[in-house]
């Protein structure tokens, strides 16, 4: 229990970090130095950057000028602090048994899926992809493929099927991209599922699709229900929702098609 809290509130840790990235990723300005309001530009203080609990205490506002805090703050602290903890959890067996090999898992997964909720909240905040982010993390699920096998640790030359099925399963988003022109999905999303594909295999990222499929109808519904700003042509992003399934799948080890 104690390891489990340790994990989740490095998984908050890891998410205010996160953030940061999202917040400024492309503005030209550095990741380091000290962190302050994105509207009055005041220097936030110590109290002010614990994460999620600083969101609750200051009741969603900037101390100084009043702003509203972005829902993404907590948001993605909270998801990265649960990834950290389903990640501990799943591979809890190997902590005392194989200690090497558990770090170097959950440092490779942990890196994997946090680019991932880079991706969906940059995707969430400016209803893009950026090539550069997708890039990385198809190279970093590249390199997987080479490391890692069902059995686990397997450095090893992967057989062919494990790298055309991941075009496969790319090609329909990227079919959906062309003949739609770009309205129905962005070719953002195709880059994503290569590189989820190559992530967690065909059964596990299929299952991931499927869930994705599913929770964004579910959302696309509510929000048309009850949101009065949203219409039919509003443009919902498809990343958040691919993101969710490869994590559901992998932490689960979903696999609805066995394949």
């Amino acid at each position: 229990m104690v390891f489990a809290i340790i994990f989740f509130v490095l998984g908050l840790i890891i998410g205010s970090f996160l953030n940061v990235v999202v917040a400024r990723y492309n503005t030209g300005r550095s990741y380091g130095g000290r962190s302050e309001c994105m509207v009055c530009e005041t220097t936030l203080r110590p109290q002010e950057l614990i994460p999620l609990l600083s969101f609750i205490f200051l009741r969603g506002r900037c101390s100084t000028c009043e702003t509203k805090i972005s829902l993404q703050y907590p948001l993605v602290e909270l998801a990265t602090g649960l990834l950290f903890l389903g990640l501990y959890l799943k591979f809890a067996g190997l902590f005392f048994t194989a200690p090497l090999l558990f770090a170097i898992l959950v440092a490779y997964y942990g890196a994997a899926f946090s680019l991932l909720i880079v991706i969906a909240s940059y995707d969430i905040r400016h209803k893009i992809i950026p090539d550069p982010l997708a890039l990385v993390f198809g190279l970093l699920s590249f390199l997987g493929i080479f490391i890692f096998s069902a059995a686990g640790l397997d450095p090893h030359l992967p057989m062919l099927r494990e790298i055309y099925t991941p075009i496969l399963v790319a090609l329909p988003f990227a079919a959906i991209w062309l003949f739609s022109r770009g309205s129905w999905m962005g070719l953002g999303d195709a880059k994503l599922a290569l590189g989820m594909a190559l992530l967690l295999g065909l059964s596990r990222v299929l299952s991931g699709v499927v869930v994705a499929f599913w929770s964004g109808a579910v959302i696309g519904l509510l929000l048309l229900l009850f949101s009065k700003n949203h219409r039919m042509k509003s443009e919902v992003p498809f990343a958040p929702f691919l993101v969710l399934g490869a994590i559901v799948a992998f932490l689960f080890e979903l696999r609805l098609f066995p394949l």
